[in-house]
């Protein structure tokens, strides 16, 4: 008879992978289980070896990055919105810089690349609120906009969360959002109250 899977252990082991690539120690087998009650059968039982864990690992970067992005209140300036999201998403790198790394691993696939997808989707959303208050021009492609945006915090992340650069660096989201979206056709100093308001990262 299979023994009915926990989901708690699978957590564990999770949080456990996300724990060594922190303290930047190997991601063995027995590192995993060290300290725990389970035997490194576990890793076959819950994710098939080492290469599911590391699926959903990276798939785990994004459950959290979503989360953090649900925290964020939909107000009636979209812009001031896209701004915070673009927040978020850094907040996310700077507290978990370790797997936020894993998240973009091409080695590995996603145990759900839809749920991943989703992430985006809330600055899309955030970007087509804003062209349907005339923020933007109507020819403004809200999937085009959110990707530059979201390009703009990963780029920001990669300086500083996972880079060389300090975090006064993190500042420069604001210049580079508030051109982006006044190319976009916002108006600068409604734009640049809106990014700055949004802003909320240091």
């Amino acid at each position: 008879m299979a023994r009915t899977r926990n989901p708690a252990v699978r957590s564990m082991l999770i949080d456990r992978a996300a724990q060594l690539l922190r303290e930047r120690a190997p991601v063995t087998l027995r590192g995993l289980v060290a300290g725990t009650e389970v035997s490194t059968m576990a890793v076959y039982t819950y994710f098939d070896g080492m290469d599911g864990l590391w699926r959903a690992v990276r798939q785990e970067g994004f459950t959290r990055l979503a989360a953090r992005l649900d925290q964020v209140p939909v107000t009636e300036d979209p812009v001031r919105d896209l701004a915070a999201l673009g927040s978020a998403y850094l907040a996310h790198a700077l507290a978990e810089p370790h797997l936020y790394r894993v998240m973009f691993d091409p080695g590995f696939d996603l145990e759900d690349a839809a749920a991943a997808d989703a992430t985006l989707e809330r600055l899309v959303t955030a970007a087509a609120s804003a062209r349907g208050l005339g923020r933007f021009r109507a020819d403004i492609d809200p999937l085009e906009l959110a990707t530059q945006s979201w390009t703009i915090g990963h780029g920001l992340a990669g300086l500083v969360a996972t880079g060389p650069l300090p975090r006064e660096l993190l500042a420069n989201g604001i210049p580079l959002l508030t051109a982006l979206f006044v190319a976009a056709g916002d108006d600068p100093q409604t734009c640049a109250r809106s990014v700055s308001a949004g802003w909320q990262v240091s």
